[in-house]
């Protein structure tokens, strides 16, 4: 297959990173993130997660932040919504798009959700209803797409069906989702081995974590198979709660640079990203996980 010419980077920092993070991050913080993120040549960032204060207490501000960022027409706004509350709380502080999440593994589904695979995607019908009414955009993630922590490699198999079922519920797109970073370039090719030929490289999106340091090695394996959306987060923010030892998903900085030297265009500017990670890991108090953004300094 031909490598992709230009890619689509969605960040999820502001979400996926920031509720994985033990320090509460105050509304101004989130806000000076998100917009700085926009004026970086971002298309893609996902906000908040709309779920209980009491499970994610980090988004319980999801409504502020969202109200208080200066949204820039060329960029995309969404936010997590497990529920059909949820939803109803995105829709009203006008997120552009909204996304569902799945597990292809029984054990995660049951540890992140309290449900089997079969019984989340039944909850997840009513969203993808009242969102086609409202004619919002749906993604889906599909967790342990390649391992999960309980149960150890996943079959492709599985992430397929899952996959397969939220394509047919009205999902545009399906992030599969290396949620332990335990794979390899090996696992990625296998799984899109298995995946490509019943969903195309359009319909999918690759989201890994950097746990064992293998993020970009399995980006540029999807990237020969043709995928052409990658999600990231700025200074490697992230990990997850369910996954134990998990760290954050692949800095968006780190993408970049790499993204750069193959001569493939995303419209971001590197500086401006390198910049956010810095304000953003100095709110936290921490370096950034990032390996560009440590050997460049500020």
């Amino acid at each position: 297959m031909t490598r992709p010419v230009r890619v689509t980077l969605y960040e999820v920092g502001p979400r996926d990173g920031l509720q994985s993070e033990a320090v509460t991050v105050p509304t101004p913080v989130k806000i000076d993130l998100i917009n700085r993120l926009s004026r970086s040549g971002l298309t893609h960032i996902e906000t908040a997660s709309f779920v209980a204060p009491k499970w994610v207490p980090q988004m319980a501000d999801a409504e502020e932040v969202m109200a208080g960022i200066a949204r820039d027409k060329r960029v995309t706004y969404s936010a997590l919504t497990p529920n059909l509350t949820g939803y109803g709380r995105a829709v009203s502080v006008g997120v552009d798009r909204v996304a569902i999440f799945a597990s292809a593994s029984e054990s995660f589904s049951h540890k992140n959700i309290n449900a089997s695979i079969a019984d989340s995607l039944i909850r997840f019908a009513p969203v993808l209803t009242a969102a086609k009414t409202d004619h919002v955009p749906v993604r889906a993630y599909v967790s342990c797409a390649i391992a999960c922590p309980y149960e150890g490699r996943i079959a492709p198999e599985a992430v397929l069906n899952v996959a397969q079922q939220l394509i047919d519920m009205g999902c545009y797109e399906v992030a599969l989702s290396d949620t332990t970073g335990a794979g390899t370039p090996a696992d990625m090719a296998r799984l899109l081995d298995h995946v490509l030929p019943h969903i195309p490289a359009d319909r999918l999106a690759v989201h890994v974590h950097d746990t064992y340091g293998q993020a970009l090695a399995n980006i540029l394996t999807a990237l020969d198979y043709g995928i052409a959306t990658f999600d990231s987060s700025v200074g490697g923010l992230g990990g997850c709660p369910y996954a134990p030892g998990a760290s954050g998903n692949v800095a968006t900085e780190d993408l970049l640079y790499m993204l750069n030297g193959l001569g493939i265009e995303s419209g971001v500017d590197l500086e401006a990203i390198i910049e956010t990670a810095w304000f953003i890991s100095d709110a936290l108090g921490r370096p950034p996980r990032s390996k560009l953004a440590l050997a460049t300094g500020r």
